[in-house]
């Protein structure tokens, strides 16, 4: 049986703290998971998916928290899959992923956080968002003229969208998660921090393997040609908005099954923080129980009797 406690480490390794100025050479891609095999890590995930399992049925149970979670990372860092691994114990009934693709012009009538609160979870559920109103931030900082579509009062062309735009919307999203957490929402965000040269490896999988073309477009290589805008982009939004009530944890991607490893003990811990539990039962149910089992063991001694 893998150690649990194992799965404790991982929070205070990657979080990035309230108001620090980040920059991702400080963090690393391909971490040195000291500790532990692969194989060993592969059943403690096990063990943090069996435990995500137990904390999801008492969320429910309890009916008084929500859990937000939210990957952003570069193409082929691995957001698809580690929804696919780590929540792949979890009840799907209590369980949303939403994946946020261009606006459509309904959603630019509205503004940039409205269609993510439209989906948000509600008490006892887990919400995941794969991308998310982050990428209004990212994307559109990159793309500054994507922002024009959004007819921004003020904003007529793209030289008025200066730093001072962006800092204003950070405080927005902070503004947003703050009112979310003090409703109960657990609100963790993860960045999957890839590197260039395992992206360039992932890319070429794609390429090569035909069941995964499917996953490559042509659009990603010009993305990839600005990874230095993006990578400024992404350390600007990690230090303006990491909060103590929304944290964001920086993961190393370059080996998906660590990656995996320590989203789930993120999660679990965190999770384990919100003190959940079954509820204790009343001596009146203890009663109903009693008379349950009673009748119904009655009957199964009925049972017998009509087949002698």
């Amino acid at each position: 049986m893998p150690d649990t406690s194992k799965l404790l480490g991982f929070l205070n390794q990657f979080i990035v703290v309230e108001d620090k100025k980040v920059s991702l050479k400080d963090y690393e891609t391909d971490y040195d998971h000291k500790g532990f095999t692969k194989t060993e890590g592969e059943e403690l995930l096990k063990l943090g998916i069996q435990k995500l399992s137990e904390l999801q049925e008492q969320l429910h149970i309890n009916d008084q928290y929500s859990v937000l979670i939210i990957f952003q990372a570069m193409d082929a860092a691995g957001k698809d899959s580690i929804v696919k691994h780590v929540m792949s114990g979890v009840n799907p009934q209590g369980v949303n992923v939403h994946s946020f693709k261009e606006p459509t012009p309904i959603e630019l009538d509205h503004d940039f956080m409205w269609r993510h609160y439209l989906v948000l979870p509600g008490k006892g559920e887990i919400g995941i968002f794969n991308r998310s109103h982050y990428e209004n931030v990212l994307v559109t900082r990159v793309h500054p003229e994507y922002i024009m579509k959004e007819r921004i009062p003020g904003i007529e062309k793209v030289e008025d969208i200066t730093d001072e735009f962006w800092q204003k919307r950070f405080k927005q999203i902070n503004r947003y998660e703050k009112a979310w957490a003090e409703d109960g929402m657990l609100i963790l965000k993860f960045f999957l921090h890839v590197s260039k040269k395992e992206q360039k490896k992932r890319f070429l999988e794609r390429i090569e393997d035909p069941k995964k073309n499917w996953k490559f477009a042509y659009s990603d290589m010009r993305e990839r040609a600005l990874w230095k805008e993006y990578r400024k982009a992404y350390e600007e939004m990690l230090s303006n908005t990491s909060k103590s009530h929304a944290p964001w944890f920086v993961v190393p991607a370059d080996d998906k099954w660590f990656t995996r490893l320590a989203v789930a003990g993120i999660i679990y811990q965190c999770m384990e923080k919100l003190n959940l539990s079954y509820p204790k039962l009343t001596d009146a149910k203890k009663a109903d129980l009693e008379k349950a089992k009673k009748e119904l063991t009655e009957d199964i001694k009925d049972e017998q009797d009509h087949y002698q």
